[in-house]
């Protein structure tokens, strides 16, 4: 998949966040890491993927690929932060289970945060898109779900979110 016009529509939506809250001086690397492990908590508690003590089913479809996308545009973000408008994925497949790969998901950001560096942004961007698959999710659901929720976050922040 092109990644680079998702890139283009974060680093515009990033630069509105910016004006709008007047952040300018503001460093938020460190902030923008952690909402994205916030937000990958909040993917898998609606996969339930983790919760082996319950029967209650996963969340419907729309709502994982809201919270999926989530984490896409903060993983667009970090990588605007560091420099990048563009990633090359690779097809990967796996045959871990999902809680596994949650797992390896909050070890590259962490490893990220720690290193800052292109090469654990790309592990990092990998891993979540080899867990979208593992959801279910195909490279077009991926950016389709990032277009709509980009309309949602422009709506929020016009309207004092």
């Amino acid at each position: 998949m092109n990644w680079q016009p998702l890139f283009h529509m974060q680093q515009e939506l990033d630069n509105y966040i910016v004006a709008q809250h007047q952040l300018e001086n503001e460093q938020v690397f460190d902030k923008k890491i952690l909402a994205l492990l916030v937000e990958v908590g909040e993917l898998a508690n609606e996969t339930r993927c983790f919760k082996y003590w319950s029967l209650k089913p996963a969340s419907p479809n729309d709502v994982i690929a809201e919270e999926y996308v989530d984490g896409i545009h903060f993983i667009l973000s970090l990588g605007l932060e560091l420099g990048l408008d563009d990633f090359k994925s690779q097809d990967r497949t796996t045959e871990k289970d999902l809680s596994s790969l949650f797992n390896d998901v909050f070890e590259k950001i962490t490893t990220l945060k720690n290193e800052r560096t292109i090469e654990a942004y790309k592990e990092l961007f990998q891993t979540y898109l080899l867990l979208g698959n593992a959801i279910g999710f195909s490279a077009d659901d991926m950016k389709d779900a990032y277009l709509d929720k980009n309309k949602v976050n422009y709506d929020r922040q016009n309207h004092g979110y």
